[in-house]
């Protein structure tokens, strides 16, 4: 049968070796931190290696005290190690690793700035993203859609080319550079689409105390006159709807819901004979706007010249 033995290391083997024990290590730090407390004693005897001894013997007597034995060469390794200043901290020297240690260390004090800062360039940069370069990189895209939704809602010839004339407008702009006047151009295409889609009937105005027709002297020709007749578009559900109209007088396109129509003088009269008749039109009817026609289809002969005011 064969015994093994286990051999066991006593500090006296490990300083044998060459290191020391950890109690010793922690004892002699101790040594160092008395020396450092006790700075008079130390300035006294540390300056002479004759009275080294002395210093062992004070520092014997002050661990006497407190109950702690301590070995000669545990102060001898203390007393060295205060001259070498080994368990003294030094500040690394300054290097690129040793600033990036510190800011890392003090990222508590300038991080929330950092960050505040990162976080609102970022909230601009995705802002000015979404409302200022991606419309801009679909301005495009958005013309050609919106030139086509008006071409799939018509009916007749008229609008496809209205919205021809504005969608190459828009194309003209955008290749000059001219933002402004192709985003104007792409609201008109979305305006022209609202308004082929509409379907309303255009009545004659006729209740009381409102005119039903009007005659102008025209400024170009004083002893001519023109005859407008008051109309309304109402929709499929009775309610009267708000149209862009060109005043012929102005030139200017007006959003309304009543507006004049020139007449003949002989259609005018007519239909004012027929009002004063009982006080009511019998024949309102004056057109019929149908859901993609840019104009309606009118029943009473007009020039389709307009007026807003009167």
């Amino acid at each position: 049968m064969t015994v093994e033995t286990v051999t066991t290391n006593t500090p006296a083997d490990v300083q044998a070796q060459g290191k020391p024990p950890l109690d010793e290590i922690m004892l002699a730090m101790d040594v160092v931190d008395t020396l450092r407390r006790r700075q008079r004693l130390v300035e006294r005897e540390y300056d002479s290696d004759s009275r080294e001894q002395d210093l062992k013997q004070r520092l014997h007597k002050i661990y006497a005290a407190q109950g702690i034995e301590v070995p000669d060469h545990v102060l001898e390794e203390g007393v060295a190690a205060l001259r070498e200043e080994r368990f003294v901290y030094k500040s690394p020297p300054k290097s690129f690793s040793t600033r990036l240690a510190h800011y890392y260390v003090t990222r508590g004090r300038w991080g929330k700035w950092v960050l505040g800062s990162i976080a609102a360039l970022l909230l601009a940069a995705l802002a000015y993203y979404f409302m200022v370069a991606l419309p801009r990189g679909q301005l495009p895209e958005r013309l050609e859609s919106a030139y086509q939704s008006v071409l799939e809602v018509s009916i007749s010839e008229g609008p496809g080319q209205q919205a021809q004339q504005l969608y190459k407008a828009a194309t003209t702009a955008l290749q000059s550079g001219d933002e402004d006047s192709a985003k104007l151009a792409l609201q008109s295409l979305y305006d022209l689409r609202q308004l082929v889609e509409q379907a309303y009937t255009l009545q004659i105005v006729s209740r009381p105390g409102e005119k039903s027709g009007v005659w102008r002297i025209p400024d170009a020709n004083p002893d001519a006159r023109n005859y407008y007749i008051i109309v309304e578009a109402i929709s499929a559900d009775g309610r009267p709807l708000q149209l862009p109209v060109v005043n012929e007088e102005s030139g200017q396109i007006e959003s309304v819901s009543k507006w004049g129509l020139r007449v003949e003088e002989d259609v005018f009269k007519r239909i004012a004979a027929d009002k004063q008749d009982d006080g009511i039109i019998q024949q309102r009817k004056f057109g019929v706007k149908r859901s993609g026609q840019l104009q309606p289809d009118y029943l009473i002969t007009t020039t389709g010249a307009a007026i807003t005011q009167w």
